[in-house]
């Protein structure tokens, strides 16, 4: 029910009952309040109502309890109550209806105002475009006019701004000059905030200038007389003396320190409670300050990364023995880079994109800060750690040091551009150009110091040598002592082969006896060379060395090879630039000096020579033992050639002078192998043809002449397969197929060789057999011979020219056992085909028996 409501009572006012003489009690009174109090119970109101009703004197005593209930004061009670709350129900309409007709005025009055309010916004509405209009217009005056109040308004406001800032600053300066005091700036700093901060940090560095130029005694003194600065005298400075007794220089730099150290004491506070906003609003308070050095260097010095670091860079590089053996020795695959510098590496990865994400949220000069953190990360921690384990490695060898730089250099590599993808502060974009420059800037200066000048290409340089010598070792030694046996043939020898020889061998022990070789490089280097110890090194007559170790070995030309290609690999990943066509000509001459000049010539020398001692050999089948060493060395020369024009000669393209040594030194080198290569087989030939020729000129004169005195010799003699001395020949020259079929690959080099063979065994048949005197039974044996001589040669490879010569030797035999008319009629075949020259013909018929008979003389007159 509405209305108003009691504040002041807690509990329903029971209503007011008035007591007369009636016996019956008085009806209860109440009005519209008694509803309105919100603790109003109906209960407790009837209740109330019922008590009101029962008249006192019937309440109590023993004879009262006994009457009979009477309703009549209830009833009457009641309809009172009734009749009253039908007047207040009456009363409250009559109020309700006066709200309604007061809420009805009200709300035409608010409509009356709110249509005024209306009216009276479109006419402001109307006016300020009016304004915007005349002050917007298209004319110039109006342009001019907007212009010059904005101008006016601007200068205002800068120069109100300058006001307040000049009165500010110096009142600051009276207090800090006259009173030695800075409460006004220590109150604005300790209001705190990114504005305050950095005003206080403005006018802590206007103040500074300020002292500077009037406060010249708190400043250090010149030539015994006080800085005078933009014409401000010491007399001034002496009128002031008596008041300013205080260090204003002192109390401004206290004061800036003071408020760094809060600024930063705040940043490290915010990082270590991860707090971004807060980190990023003193880095930006720091950077107007002092351009951020201070938070940046206090950001990267107290990173965790660096602290854990600093405790880990005194430990010693690691690693299992065996992987350092791997990486000394040329022949295995290295086993990559150092675990601890690779452990290092890839806690750097992780850390830079973690610490990216940070730097990005909590500086807004991220890229500065981020640069920093990169630069000392690598200046630091990895520039640190690759220096031992390229220290580590260079005592292990000059091989290890230089597989190591090459993995370190690859790993670090591989972690920039990893950087550069991820992005860092640009993520997931790419780096940005800054931070790409940096990375790159860094890798380069990392390995500066290993790449400066020549250091790099003398390090790969001097490794090859010590390779090459070791491996080489005995070969040279074995062919020294060859050179210093005693005989005849040994004075016309070339001194500088034997020059070179020597200074190898003495290069190699000099090494091997250095203090500064490794314990684990000189252990490798003899077990290449097959020694047991150093100290055999030095004494040359005490190494054991066989016929094995004096031969070519394509493995070993192989070895050495792969050696060079893994140097060249190394040099263009590491060193590539401008200098590759050097070095690679650098090592172009190492690799000549010792796989052309030491090994192969000398190998090639030595054959040649034992060739030649064969030459004149008459009491005993030549020694061909040299041949074997022409097959590996034509292997060699062209796996040489080969690896030069596809690795080596196209590196230098780009110098076109060294290109042209390059290939002048390549040419010449090659000529000379193959001279050498003809020299021996040219040789060969003449030591086969003259054993050949030792063996025919023991043909006996009646081997086609037999005596047929006897009657049973001629039938003995017509058995004979073949003469002796044919058995001999042939015997030989079957044992020298295999041997050169075994010495030179089966192509157009055995062809020539053995067609050359061929030719001059020919010629030396058609010698021999002009110069016996053959019967009829002779030129049988004569053509048994020639068969045998034939089948020989046909089993050689023979070059197709060679047919014509075949034929013409089994022509020989019927040219003695034919009768004069048919000799007749093969001349003149002969001479149709152009098969023999005059001379050879005529020599061969002027040795039949009969060659003074009428028939074989009126042949040779046709000759």
């Amino acid at each position: 029910m509405p209305g108003t409501t009691d504040t002041s009572s807690t509990n329903a006012q029971p209503p007011t009952v008035y007591h007369g003489r009636s016996v019956f009690g008085q009806a209860p009174t109440f009005d519209l309040d008694t509803f309105s109090n919100r603790d109003f119970l109906v209960k407790d109101f009837v209740e109330t109502l019922s008590d009101s009703a029962v008249p006192p004197n019937r309440k109590s005593g023993p004879a009262n309890q006994a009457n009979t209930f009477d309703p009549k004061p209830l009833i009457r009670t009641f309809e009172n109550a009734l009749n009253r709350m039908v007047d207040i129900s009456g009363d409250l309409e009559h109020r309700e209806n006066e709200l309604s007709a007061a809420v009805r005025r009200a709300e035409s009055q608010h409509g009356k105002t709110m249509q005024s309010a209306r009216s009276k916004l479109e006419q402001d509405i109307v006016q300020f475009e009016n304004l915007e209009t005349s002050l917007s217009g298209n004319d110039q005056n109006s342009v001019s006019r907007t212009a010059k109040i904005g101008q006016k308004l601007e200068e205002l406001d800068r120069q109100k701004t300058l006001a307040e800032e000049t009165r500010f600053l110096i009142q600051c300066w009276l207090e800090v000059s006259e009173r030695g005091e800075m409460f006004m700036l220590e109150d604005k700093r300790r209001q705190g905030g990114g504005e305050a901060m950095v005003r206080c940090a403005n006018i802590a560095r206007q103040l500074m200038r300020i002292s500077q130029r009037l406060d010249s005694r708190s400043w250090p003194q010149v030539n015994g007389a006080s800085v005078q600065i933009n014409g401000v005298n010491g007399d001034h400075d002496q009128g002031r003396k008596k008041q300013q007794q205080h260090n204003t220089r002192e109390l401004i730099e206290k004061f800036s320190e003071t408020l760094e150290k809060d600024l930063l004491k705040s940043f490290d506070d915010f990082y270590r409670r991860e707090n971004f906003d807060g980190m990023y609003e003193c880095a930006k308070v720091l950077y107007d300050f002092n351009t951020g050095a201070s938070v940046i260097g206090a950001f990267v010095n107290q990173h965790q990364f660096f602290i854990d670091r600093s405790q880990l860079i005194t430990e010693e590089v690691g690693g299992e023995a065996e992987s350092w053996e791997r990486l000394a020795d040329p022949d295995a695959e290295p086993p990559g880079v150092e675990p601890s510098l690779q452990a290092l590496i890839e806690e750097v990865k992780i850390v830079a994109q973690e610490e990216s994400g940070i730097i990005k949220r909590a500086f807004p000069y991220a890229e500065q800060v981020m640069t920093k953190f990169l630069q000392r990360v690598f200046q630091q921690s990895i520039q640190q750690r690759l220096e031992m384990v390229l220290e580590k490695s260079n005592t292990v060898s000059s091989l290890a040091f230089l597989r190591s730089l090459q993995a370190a250099r690859s790993t670090i590599s591989t972690l920039i551009d990893d950087l550069k993808i991820h992005g860092l502060i640009e993520a997931p974009e790419p780096a940005s150009p800054q931070i790409t420059t940096m990375l790159d800037q860094q890798l380069d200066d990392l390995f500066v110091p290993y790449f400066a000048g020549s250091a790099y290409i003398e390090k790969e340089k001097r490794n090859l040598e010590e390779l090459y010598s070791s491996l080489l070792f005995k070969f040279t030694i074995f062919h020294s002592r060859r050179r210093k046996v005693p005989t005849t043939l040994m004075k016309s020898l070339a001194k500088s082969g034997s020059e070179m020889l020597a200074s190898a061998r003495d290069a190699y022990v000099e090494r091997l006896d250095s203090s500064d070789l490794a314990p684990a490089q000189k252990k490798m280097l003899l077990r290449i060379a097959g020694l047991k110890d150093a100290e055999n090194a030095g004494a040359q007559t005490e190494i054991e060395v066989n016929t094995e170790d004096g031969v070519l070995s394509t493995i070993n030309a192989k070895r050495m090879l792969k050696w060079l290609a893994e140097a060249v690999g190394r040099g263009l990943e590491l060193n590539g630039g401008n200098e590759t066509a050097r070095d690679v000509s650098a090592l172009l001459h190492i690799l000549i000096t010792n796989m052309a000049e030491i090994y192969l010539e000398t190998a090639l020398d030595a054959a040649n020579d034992l060739a030649l001692s064969q030459e004149n050999t008459t009491k005993s089948e030549p020694d061909l033992s040299y041949a074997p060493t022409l097959k590996p060395a034509i292997t060699i020369m062209h796996l040489l050639s080969t690896f030069i024009h596809t690795v080596l000669l196209p590196l230098a393209a780009s110098n076109m002078s060294i290109r042209k040594e390059m290939t002048r030194s390549t040419t010449q080198m090659l000529e000379n192998l193959e001279n050498k290569v003809n020299n021996i087989l040219q040789h060969s030939i003449d030591v086969i043809l003259n054993w050949t020729s030792r063996l025919l000129a023991n043909q006996k004169k009646t081997d086609f002449r037999p005596r047929d005195d006897a009657s049973a010799t001629p039938t003995a003699y017509m058995e004979l397969l073949q003469t002796p001395t044919c058995q001999s020949v042939y015997t030989f020259l079957c044992r020298l197929h295999p041997l050169f079929l075994a010495s030179i690959t089966p192509g157009t080099n055995l062809t020539a060789f053995l067609t050359e063979l061929g030719l001059g065994f020919r010629s030396l048949l058609f010698s021999h057999f002009q110069k016996f005197n053959v019967n009829a039974a002779g030129g049988i044996m004569v053509t048994k011979d020639l068969t045998k001589y034939i089948e020989v040669l046909r089993s050689w490879e023979l070059g197709e020219e060679f047919e014509a010569g075949l034929e013409a030797l089994m022509e020989i035999g019927h040219l003695f056992v034919v009768g004069p008319e048919a000799l007749k009629e093969r001349v003149r075949g002969y001479r149709e085909k152009g098969m023999w020259e005059a001379g050879v013909l005529r020599g061969f018929v002027a040795r039949r028996e009969d060659a003074g008979s009428v028939g074989v003389q009126s042949v040779l007159s046709m000759l």
